[in-house]
């Protein structure tokens, strides 16, 4: 059964630097199966002979933690959800630029359930909360963003995003691998 770590903040700026060939070394020491990584942004795909939890995703970042020095937050998926969050995103239309597009997956299934969207002045920009992600078009970019950062540090769990053209390379690579 494969999975989704995407870990959070790394290899932004110079901060928090982590070499992907010790993310999938990490990831075979701790028995983990096919570990591949996509891109130079903390995205881990691997095989597991069952489905994994918090305890699982727990006990990942603390092997990265020890394995690199840097302690990072992630979120752990299974591909089915992944897949699933990934199809579900309501604002992929209109052949809108997937790098405009972000999801924020949602560290604790369900946590998001009944949050509202930021109570602002958001322009262009859309926001659609679900029960496991935020989704956002972000027209001007994620810089530009009208989305307030206290509202982000308020949701009630961690959230890790990716812009739509990563999560697509995700979604490719778990197919390539299903095969």
């Amino acid at each position: 059964m494969d999975h989704v770590a995407l870990l959070r903040g790394v290899n932004v700026g110079t901060a928090k630097r982590v070499a992907m060939a010790d993310l999938r070394r990490i990831a075979t020491e701790l028995g983990f199966e096919r570990p591949e990584t996509l891109l130079n942004s903390g995205n881990l795909v691997f095989g597991a002979s069952s489905v994994l939890g918090s305890g699982d995703a727990s006990g990942l970042q603390a092997a990265i933690a020890r394995g690199t020095g840097v302690d990072a937050d992630l979120v752990l998926l299974g591909a089915d959800r992944f897949g699933h969050l990934a199809a579900a995103n309501p604002l992929r239309r209109d052949g809108r630029e997937p790098k405009l597009l972000s999801v924020a997956f949602a560290e604790v299934p369900g946590a998001l359930e009944g949050v509202a969207p930021p109570a602002v002045d958001l322009g262009d920009e859309e926001v659609v909360v679900a029960p496991d992600a935020v989704y956002q078009w972000l027209p001007s970019g994620v810089l530009a963003s009208r989305v307030p950062a206290a509202w982000w540090r308020a949701l009630p769990t961690a959230v890790t995003a990716r812009n739509d053209a990563t999560v697509r390379k995700i979604e490719a690579l778990l197919a390539r691998r299903a095969r």
